[in-house]
């Protein structure tokens, strides 16, 4: 929650002159004290009562027009000037009535009362503790360090009174001032913290307290020695501490953004942890040389060295609750999930490994969402964490205490099923896929994907629980190729199958690199004169072991790794040094080129076609890059604009195999394209005499014509096929029917015109 900013003033020029007034009262009492002028004592008291009564008034006003947050701070500090005015008050009447003594239980009562507002206003800060035990904390710390001051004090200021001179329990109790006056900075320090906006009215404070503890160390001195006289020059220093008070509340707090209260606290520097430490071993120096030729230690340095082992003993205990309650949090966020509350991936596999040493029936249930990264994407990180957090109450649910669920990562989660096992893991698998089904009304908020689910139980092949792991993921994968929301169960043949993928992946690494690869080209012919008008460029792997491999058995393992966008550039390439040699025997003879989805985002993709065409000396119409309608429906307006200036350079774009993806008379406005090639799987239904097949065809044709764009109808490879897209319209073919891939030599003597009629 943000704080507001402090309004100012209603009344701006009366503050002003408030504070001017205030000024003038501390600066005169510094002359007239100073001078030694007569009255003194009387000046003191009245200038200390003035400028108390005056930061009491504005510390009122500041509390009425601050936040909440602030309010109690303010209210607190008021009731400490207002006990500060009335202590000096009954100082002032018990000094006039004759009393040699000032420190009567009646203003020890009030100046006590001050020094408890006091620090009640640090802790209440908004940069203070929130919690009790925090500000007990910081309190104790303050404490030590103004105990620790006693037996330094006695050292540098006290070492030559008499025990006598401090007989009167009152006068023993003024003399600790400057401990009161060191604890309260300590609290200061300590609750301004580090990391965080510094408050202005926090450092005034400070400034205020320095001067105020400097004033009660040399008051105590010279009571300690006899010599202080109502009057004397430090006398000024208190009002001057109530003027700090009074400006502070000028001051706004600094903005902080919403949820600063929730943001993670800095860690303190190494001396705001041992700030309370410090002055100990200065106090224990200063009592074995506070010690009287008699070997006796003074009383006063005794009783506090006593309290400081007190207090000392109370902070530690609450240190070492605090660490209990860290080490119980850590251990929280080591082995749990911190969005779900579930256990996470260390939990589960040290408690899969405790299942495999105990013997017995092991299996691990893998699930993964489908679709999950699509609802992240469309609506937030906020709605997948909903998502997740809802699947794991269903899982929960779903699974009871026949297993134990664990989030291992993202949007996998895992469940244990080990000992005595009263459902199998496919009955669970089962009961987790109709959990995550979608209730009434969920369908429609596109926000519910389904699951894939692996299972593998544990067996002799099985050498570790990574080994366990990797069959369930393997099974999990086998599932999402079959259709999602669905569970398989680990198979010998499933998984030589993946060590067999695993095993293509790694030499495809190797196969640009080495030179694997191999270029094959198809024609497309013009219809009706049968002359190859352009040839598609086809990748081949020669494989050292499997032989030739066809684009259908290592492409999709190309773009699932990110190995599509160097064959992809290997491929314009060698397409680009084809056409420009071919082009020497069939100036017009053009060349097709297949870009992948992922080329399409790198905003590299023109620089590697124009130096592919540049290094070959190929014109840019001479090439024509082939785009799936999917590639091109998903792309971002800087993919079409990356297209756009594609086409500007004269480049051809053709949407392959169109029909099959999701076809929109919209996109076509939007795509610079300047051709449709056909998809194979209409074509091939020509033969049949399908009507809607040829429907389709004829439909295609005429909507190219109607966008100007040419037309090729892929996969002929029949005369009736042939037959049917001629009379169709179609201008161009592509398919066995005219020619087969083949190599760059064999398709050099067919750059001539064909019979198209064979």
């Amino acid at each position: 929650m943000s704080l507001a900013v402090a309004a100012p003033a209603r009344h701006p020029l009366a503050g002003r002159i408030g504070l001017v007034a205030a000024v003038v009262v501390v600066l005169g009492e510094m002359v007239w004290l100073v001078a030694g002028l007569p009255g003194a004592a009387l000046v003191s008291d009245l200038g200390a009562m003035a400028v108390s009564s005056w930061a009491a008034v504005l510390c009122v006003g500041a509390a009425r027009r601050h936040p909440h947050t602030l309010r109690r701070f303010w209210s607190l500090l008021a009731a400490t000037m207002v006990l500060a005015a009335l202590g000096r008050a009954v100082w002032t009447s018990e000094r006039l009535g004759g009393i040699d003594l000032p420190h009567t239980p009646l203003v020890g009562g009030l100046f006590t009362a001050g020094i408890v507002t006091g620090t009640a206003a640090l802790l209440c800060s908004r940069a203070g503790p929130r919690s009790l035990i925090g500000q007990a904390r910081t309190l104790l710390d303050g404490v030590i360090v103004g105990l620790a001051l006693i037996p330094i004090g006695w050292l540098l200021v006290f070492r030559d009174v008499a025990d006598a001179d401090l007989a009167d329990p009152l006068r023993t109790f003024g003399l600790l001032y400057p401990m009161f006056d060191l604890m309260q900075l300590t609290i200061l320090v300590a609750v301004a913290g580090p990391g965080r906006p510094m408050w202005r009215s926090l450092t005034v404070i400070g400034a205020g307290l320095a001067i105020r503890a400097g004033a009660d160390t040399v008051y105590v001195s010279l009571v300690a020695h006899g010599s202080y006289a109502p009057g004397h020059p430090v006398d000024v220093c208190w009002p001057l501490s109530y003027l700090l008070v009074g400006l502070a509340t000028r001051y706004p707090p600094p903005a902080c953004g919403d949820g600063e209260e929730d943001a993670e606290s800095p860690l303190p520097p190494w001396w705001r942890v041992a700030l309370p430490y410090l002055p100990v071993g200065g106090a224990i120096v200063a009592v074995m040389l506070s010690r009287r030729p008699t070997g006796q230690t003074p009383h006063l340095v005794f009783v506090g060295m006593m309290a400081l082992l007190g207090v000392l003993a109370l902070r530690q205990g609450l240190a070492a609750n605090e660490n209990l309650r860290l080490v119980g949090r850590l251990r929280r966020l080591a082995y749990s999930d911190q969005l779900t509350g579930l256990p996470n991936r260390l939990t589960f596999i040290r408690r899969l490994r405790r299942a495999l040493r105990a013997g017995g029936p092991v299996a691990v249930v893998l699930l993964d969402l489908d679709g999950f990264k699509q609802v992240n994407d469309r609506f937030g990180h906020a709605a997948g964490d909903r998502l997740l957090t809802a699947t794991a109450e269903r899982m929960r649910d779903a699974v009871g205490p026949d297993g134990m669920i664990a989030r291992l990562g993202g949007d996998e989660f895992a469940v244990l099923v080990a000992g005595d096992r009263p459902v199998s893991p496919e009955r669970l698998a089962v009961r987790l896929l109709a959990a995550l089904e979608p209730l009434p009304g969920e369908e429609d908020l596109g926000v519910h994907p389904s699951a894939s689910i692996g299972i593998a139980e544990y067996g002799p092949q099985h050498a570790s629980h990574t080994d366990l792991l990797r069959d369930a993921d393997i099974a999990m994968y086998a599932a999402k190729a079959a259709g999602k929301s669905a569970y398989r169960t680990c198979t010998a043949e499933l998984r030589e199958s993946a060590v067999g993928r695993a095993e293509l992946i790694a030499d495809l690494r190797r196969a640009v690199d080495e030179g694997q690869l191999l270029m094959e080209f198809q024609p497309i012919v013009d219809l009706a004169t049968g002359t190859v008008r352009s040839a598609e460029a086809l990748v081949r792997w020669r494989h050292p072991r499997l032989g030739v491999l066809t684009p259908a058995r290592f492409l999709p393992l190309a773009e699932e790794t990110g190995l599509i966008l160097a064959i992809d550039r290997w491929v314009i390439h060698e397409a680009c040094r084809a056409a420009a040699t071919w082009r020497e025997h069939a100036p017009e003879v053009t060349v097709a080129v297949n870009i992948a989805a992922a080329h399409l985002c790198r905003p590299d993709l023109i620089a590697t076609v124009t130096g592919a065409m540049g290094a070959a000396g190929l014109p840019p119409r001479a090439l024509t890059l082939e785009l799936t309608e999917s590639a091109l429906i998903e792309g971002s307006e800087a993919v079409l604009e990356r297209l756009a200036q594609l086409r500007d350079l004269g480049i051809r774009i053709a949407i392959d195999d169109f029909g099959t993806g999701y076809s929109s008379l919209s996109y076509l406005h939007r795509i610079p394209a300047t051709e449709l090639k056909i998809d194979r799987s209409f074509v091939s239904r020509l033969d049949a005499g399908d009507a809607r097949a040829y429907a389709t065809v004829e439909m295609v044709n005429r909507l190219a014509g109607a966008f100007d764009l040419a037309v090729v109808a892929e996969g002929v490879e029949t005369g009736a096929q042939h037959a049917a897209v001629t009379a169709i319209g179609c201008r161009q073919g592509q398919g066995w029917r005219y020619g087969r891939p083949t190599a760059l030599s064999d398709l050099l003597p067919t750059l001539a015109p064909v019979d198209a009629a064979r």
